[in-house]
């Protein structure tokens, strides 16, 4: 993986694991949260996958694998998308544009392969034409509100929480230098958290389906026809309840350390030697909510209940219903 020039930055400190190469902070955890919940810097993605697909049949073909409707997508309009496997279960997410002539997609980072290999499998006689962009373009966010303006001939995705930017690597510093104050992922990771925004790899694992994570109707399209995975999809919503759901966390400010990712989740009554119920999927340090989580719980678990994390207390917001 090619680390960020904008590593090079004053305070940068460089994250760990999936999100190696780009910087966890400068040095400023919570001011770089304030910064972008005021609307103000940005963010290096450039860690993330960058897929193109071209061709004259590219959205009619995307159609049929993902389970977002996209067959009419405006130039310029964001959407998002998962591709699941013949069982249901999600394994890739993919935040779209199209550009009128190619449609833009950023992955989870390391996984753009996995992906490509997927989509040339599925090619037939389409003619449409798959490319792994990574290393000639990266992903830099600016947050909503942000009165920052950006070249007209960069391709961007404009949603409720921000802008994602496709910019050409070569031009990461100059952006940087137009549209600071940088902040690192820690941040950008405490918003996502607080608009309990999940994230494949982490709030999902082997057997996750799209109803756990609140994604229904923001990522799969359930008017649309068939795709590898339907059948799960519609029989769960039209006839029964997901197993889990997603839950929001408020940790008790007391502990040090935050739970890790897999964390046991477990009703406080019971106890930590008590039935393990879910897990921590991701925690964070919130410049006004103090350490927040999201897990993933079993559906019965009631919605008022007191929750323990390991040692941790914690209360148990709805973000799926049960």
């Amino acid at each position: 993986m090619t680390s960020s020039p904008l590593l090079h930055l004053p305070g940068a400190v460089q994250a760990e694991g999936r999100d190696e190469g780009v910087a966890a902070h400068y040095g400023e955890l919570y001011g770089e949260q304030r910064a972008l919940a005021d609307g103000r810097g940005f963010v290096d993605l450039s860690h993330r996958g960058v897929v193109a697909v071209t061709g004259p049949e590219r959205l009619s073909w995307l159609h049929l694998l993902i389970t977002q409707h996209v067959t009419e997508l405006p130039a310029g309009q964001a959407t998002e998308a998962l591709i699941l496997s013949a069982n249901g279960h999600i394994e890739h997410a993919l935040y779209l544009v199209d550009d009128g002539e190619t449609t833009w997609a950023h992955v989870e980072p390391g996984t753009q392969g996995d992906l490509i290999a997927y989509l040339e499998s599925m090619k037939f006689f389409y003619r449409v034409e798959v490319a792994d962009r990574t290393e000639e373009f990266a992903v830099v966010h600016l947050p909503a509100g942000s009165i920052d303006e950006v070249a007209k001939d960069l391709v961007v995705r404009e949603t409720a929480y921000g802008r994602d930017v496709f910019l050409p690597r070569a031009e990461l510093e100059s952006f940087a230098a137009a549209h600071g104050p940088a902040a690192g992922l820690l941040a950008y990771e405490a918003l996502r958290v607080e608009g309990h925004r999940p994230r494949v790899g982490l709030e999902t694992d082997h057997r996750t389906i799209p109803h756990e994570l609140g994604w229904i109707g923001t990522a799969v399209h359930l008017q649309k026809g068939c795709y590898r995975g339907q059948e799960t999809v519609a029989r769960v919503h039209n006839l029964g309840k997901p197993p889990r759901r997603l839950v929001f966390l408020h940790l008790d400010g007391s502990e040090v350390v935050l739970p890790a990712h897999g964390a046991p989740v477990r009703l406080a009554a019971d106890g930590e030697e008590g039935r393990q119920l879910g897990f921590v999927t991701t925690a964070v340090r919130h410049h006004e909510l103090g350490p927040i989580a999201l897990a993933l719980v079993k559906r019965n678990v009631p919605v008022d209940a007191p929750l323990l994390v390991g040692g941790t207390a914690a209360a148990q917001e709805v973000v799926v219903a049960p």
